[in-house]
């Protein structure tokens, strides 16, 4: 009964960190075509703030925290799939810090890029994403 608590858990953090993951980025493409300083950029700025640090930073922690307790309860640490998944992950966090960086970029109104830059890098959650669901419900190896 543990294990499945755990994986319910799990799977409603998932879906918190995956649902910032992919609202940052589109918060951004409009954040970019606004000019700095006007109202519109200070309201993007408070509600990227408020979404990173009250969603999705704890979700993400809560997701280790409940992903990592699924392994060790199910004892997947040898699985090749898990390991895959593993990288995977590893690669999402480093996507969730990436957006946190350039969150704080527009928040001391420095940022460089334009919108199609974070159009692009809103599809990059979701490909990790697919590759994470295939390998957990698949366990090709």
């Amino acid at each position: 009964m543990l294990y499945e608590v755990l994986k319910a858990l799990h799977i409603i953090s998932v879906i918190a960190w995956m649902a910032g993951l992919l609202y940052l980025p589109r918060l951004f493409v409009y954040h970019a075509d606004t000019e700095k300083g006007s109202a519109q950029s200070e309201t993007f700025k408070i509600m990227e703030r408020r979404l990173l640090r009250g969603i999705m930073n704890p979700a993400m922690i809560l997701t280790w925290v409940f992903g990592l307790l699924l392994t060790w309860q199910g004892e997947w640490w040898h699985s090749g799939w898990w390991h895959a998944k593993f990288a995977l992950v590893c690669s999402l966090t480093v996507v969730h810090h990436l957006y946190g960086r350039w969150r704080k970029e527009f928040e001391a109104d420095r940022n460089v890029r334009p919108a199609n830059n974070y159009r692009w890098w809103n599809e990059v959650p979701t490909l990790l994403m697919i590759a994470i669901v295939f390998l957990v419900v698949l366990k090709p190896f």
